[in-house]
């Protein structure tokens, strides 16, 4: 990180003719500062001094910003390609209804056998029943039986004439019934689409500024921070701003320039408050009677019979799997996957597996659920108390007779967290670069639950990085295990957080490692769309148990 060096509190300093010698003290005494604040001298107190407007540039984001290839670039963008309609709709009464958009079972039959598939066609119709003559809704189709506790997964195509397919797998002996639930319509994700790219910051933060006031009190001071994306940036304040950019991940956080502090005074970060840039039309489209809202249609009973062949035959879990359409099923709350061959661990096999082996986790509070789930469940695991907020981290738990080692921590900004040391904040990037790796070192990592509030450039940009980490470590250290686990379903469908924002952010993610031999992309997805529990970001414990007997597959596998 590059703070001011100067004696007024100016902003970041990128100079080229500074010299390396006081960068290099100027970052040491930053970082003791922060660590030891008590062995600074004090400064003599100055009010800051306004910072000289710059230019307003183009904030076009180009590939060459992001990180990445043009090519890869125009592949990434056909990938997360959606249709919609082709000009702004300004009336309720034409966008897509669900109460008269239905569903049905093409020549459903009497009975079926396990691995058959059934048919199902969707039919959008806006508010006055007319058929939609275009795509782009957003659906949740999947097959259940509750009692059995069995569900699984089914992908909508998209005929962009106001029709939909789906085929749906038969995979359990017994019944079931159809669920089509329209999450959000066509006009709701052209709005989306709209705002992603959007300089409009819809999430805001805070930083503290600790340090000696007047007279050599110690202060205090709260200012608003954002990221800092494009030439332009995406936010700023009239008292803008000390930046703070990470020269490894180039990632540029800013927060207002404190009144009375310096920029180098910056001690905490928190999450802040929401702000919403919809239109009144757009807010009426997004409200819970339009919104994940399931849709009439064929609700008989589906009857399968046993069949004497398996389906599903799964290969050895290794890296390189690709996850097909269903990637699984619930049976009796157990997953079955059609990735590989995922086994049932029992607390004493956890423990066994995990051996000698030291696991990295990183990213957001999905992954905490990893650690906490560990933490609950291998035998003789203890948490080390390193005095940090149980649900900001960094967390660390210790088996001493397996030599078990487990880290969790969260990602770098943006992070909806609450207050927490600033320094405690490390981009997954840098954090990979200080893992030795090998035979015993398991890296595992998730980002997608707090950058959906931010373009989707500055997430591949993000994700760019973090390749390039990996790549590094995979040269150094080949024998190590790396895991992605992808973004789930969630509560939230709004435009703060929705399942459609999550979907792209996996796209991308899955399409950007999908080249890299070592790396497993554990696509949890479908694991929390179909499942019958309530939908939150925060999976229910038996998904949980569920994921990781996928990721320990993975780490042991047979």
């Amino acid at each position: 990180m590059v703070i001011s060096t100067t004696k007024k509190p100016h902003l970041l300093v990128h100079s080229s003719g500074q010299r390396v010698s006081v960068l290099l003290l100027v970052c040491f005494l930053t970082s003791a500062y922060l660590v030891l604040p008590t062995l600074l001298t004090v400064r003599r107190f100055g009010p800051p001094s306004p910072k000289a407007a710059r230019p307003n540039k183009s904030s076009g984001i180009s590939a060459f910003d992001m990180g990445i290839s043009q090519e890869e670039w125009d592949r990434l963008q056909k990938a997360f390609d959606w249709p919609g309609p082709d000009h702004e709709i300004t009336q309720l009464n034409l966008t897509t209804s669900p109460v008269y958009t239905t569903f049905s079972i093409l020549r459903l039959n009497d009975t079926y056998k396990i691995g058959d598939k059934i048919r199902v066609t969707i039919t959008a119709r806006d508010h006055i029943k007319n058929l939609k003559t275009y795509g782009g809704d957003f659906f949740q189709v999947k097959l259940f039986n509750l009692k059995l506790k069995a569900s699984v997964y089914g992908e909508v195509i998209d005929h962009r004439n106001g029709t939909y397919t789906v085929d749906l797998l038969l995979p359990w002996e017994g019944q079931g019934q159809v669920s089509v639930r329209l999450m959000h319509s066509s006009e709701v994700v052209q709005f989306f689409k709209k705002y992603r790219e959007s300089s409009f910051p819809r999430n805001h933060y805070y930083g503290y500024f600790v340090g000696p006031g007047p007279n050599g009190v110690r202060i205090s001071e709260k200012v608003e921070c954002n990221l800092k994306w494009g030439n332009d940036g995406s936010w700023s304040k009239g008292n803008c701003c000390c930046e703070y950019k990470d020269g490894k991940s180039e990632t540029v956080w800013q927060c207002e320039r404190p009144k009375q502090l310096y920029c180098d005074n910056w001690v905490y970060h928190e999450r802040g408050p929401y702000q919403s840039p919809l239109t009144p039309l757009e807010k009426q489209l997004i409200t819970s009677k339009l919104t994940n809202v399931g849709i009439p249609g064929d609700t008989r009973i589906i009857n399968v019979l046993s069949n004497s062949s398996s389906i599903g035959d799964a290969e050895r879990c290794k890296s390189g799997l690709t996850t097909p359409v269903p990637a699984g099923f619930y049976f009796q709350d157990v997953w079955k996957s059609f990735v590989c061959n995922t086994r049932r661990f029992s607390p004493p096999q956890m423990a066994d597996c995990l051996a000698n082996k030291i696991l990295y986790t990183m990213g957001d509070s999905t992954t905490r659920q990893w650690f906490e789930f560990f933490e609950r469940t291998v035998p003789g695991l203890k948490r080390l108390n390193l005095h940090t907020n149980s649900q900001n981290g960094p967390l660390m738990a210790l088996e001493m007779k397996k030599n078990i080692i487990i880290h969790w921590r969260p990602h770098g900004h943006p992070l909806q967290f609450r207050k927490m040391p600033a320094v405690d904040l490390h981009y997954i990037s840098n954090e990979i670069d200080y893992i030795t790796g090998g035979r015993h070192a398991v890296v595992v990592f998730t980002i997608f639950a707090h950058l959906v509030v931010h373009p989707l450039t500055f997430y591949v940009h993000q994700v760019a990085k973090i390749r390039q980490a990996v790549i590094r470590l995979l040269n150094r250290a080949p024998e190590t295990t790396i895991i992605i686990k992808s973004g789930n379903t969630g509560l939230t469908k709004n435009e703060y957080g929705n399942d459609w924002y999550r979907m792209q952010l996996n796209t991308v993610m899955s399409k950007m490692f999908s080249d890299i031999k070592g790396v497993v992309y554990m696509d949890v997805w479908q694991m929390t769309s179909c499942h019958y529990s309530r939908e939150d970001i925060h999976p229910a414990s038996v998904i949980v148990g569920n994921e990781l007997d996928m990721l320990l597959s993975h780490i042991c596998p047979s």
